[in-house]
C-alpha cells in the first residue's frame, strides 16, 4: 500500500472512530448478547474470524452483563480490547450480587467512576496467565498496585476469597471466571 493510500485509510478509520457514540448508556448497550458496547476505538474493530479479546468473551456471556456495564461506565472497555496482555478475573452476575444491595448502583454513578475503575483495575494484571502460572505464583500484582493471594483448596484455585470456576483463553489474554467480587485493601 503506498503512504497516500495509507494516509487516506488512516483518517477515514479516525473519522468513522470519531463518528462512533461516546458512553451512552451502559445499561442498554452492556445488555446486548455478542455486540461490543458501542464506545468507539479498538473495541468497535469487527472481527468475527478471530479469537476473541477479552472484553468480547465478557461481552458474550449472559453471565457478565454486569461486568460488562461497570467496564463502560468506567471507560475501559477500549483498554482491554487492545493487545494486552491482560488476565482478567471475572465476576459473574451472580458475585455482584453479593455485595450489599445498592453497591453496584451506586459505583456507576458518575461521581463515583474513580472508585469503579480502581475495583475494576484490581480484577487485572499486565501478563497472560494460565490456570497452572496462576496457581505457581502464590500472587499476583494487580492493575491498581495491591496484590492478591493464589491459594489451593484440593481442586479448586482461589484469587482472594473468589474461586476460579473456569479459564477461557482470549486473544490479547486470559478470562477467569470468579464467584466473588475482589475488593482492593484500602491504600495507606
Amino acid at each position: 500500500m503506498t503512504p497516500n493510500k495509507l494516509i487516506a485509510l488512516s483518517l477515514l478509520l479516525a473519522t468513522v472512530a470519531g463518528c462512533a457514540p461516546k458512553g451512552g448508556d451502559a445499561s442498554a448497550s452492556a445488555g446486548a448478547a455478542n455486540t461490543v458496547p458501542a464506545v468507539g476505538g479498538q473495541a468497535l474493530v469487527k472481527d468475527d474470524e478471530s479469537q476473541p479479546n477479552v472484553v468480547k468473551v465478557a461481552v458474550g456471556s449472559k453471565d457478565h452483563t454486569t461486568l460488562v456495564t461497570a467496564l463502560t461506565a468506567a471507560d475501559l472497555v477500549n483498554s482491554l480490547a487492545n493487545a494486552g496482555p491482560f488476565t482478567v478475573f471475572a465476576p459473574t452476575n451472580a458475585a455482584f450480587d453479593k455485595l450489599p444491595k445498592g453497591t453496584v448502583d451506586d459505583l456507576l454513578k458518575p461521581a463515583n467512576k474513580a472508585n469503579l475503575v480502581n475495583i475494576l483495575y484490581h480484577h487485572v494484571t499486565t501478563s497472560a496467565l494460565d490456570l497452572e502460572s496462576i496457581k505457581a505464583s502464590g500472587q499476583l500484582a494487580m492493575v491498581d498496585g495491591t496484590s492478591e493471594a493464589i491459594t489451593t483448596k484440593g481442586n479448586d484455585s482461589y484469587i482472594g476469597g473468589a474461586k476460579i470456576v473456569a479459564s477461557i483463553r482470549a486473544s490479547n489474554g486470559w478470562v477467569h471466571v470468579i464467584d466473588a467480587v475482589l475488593l482492593p485493601t484500602p491504600k495507606k
